[in-house]
């Protein structure tokens, strides 16, 4: 046998590499999500918020003279 071959890992091995791995990406996706991730969620809830405020103001302000 040569020395370059990759030992053969037992089954705990294996499931201490594939806990490093899922952890590492966790890891990888909490990061993710503290940086703001893809979605812009509260500007556009600020965004609707203040049009949803705007349209209430429009509509108390508005004349309610009978014609």
């Amino acid at each position: 046998m040569s020395d370059d071959s990759v030992p053969e890992m037992n089954e705990i091995e294996a499931a201490a590499h594939e806990a490093k791995r899922a952890r590492a990406a966790a890891d990888a996706s909490a990061a993710k999500r503290e940086d703001g991730g893809n979605w812009p969620i509260v500007p556009i809830g600020i965004g609707i918020g203040s049009a949803a405020l705007v349209a209430a103001l429009l509509y108390a302000n508005r004349s309610r003279k009978k014609r």
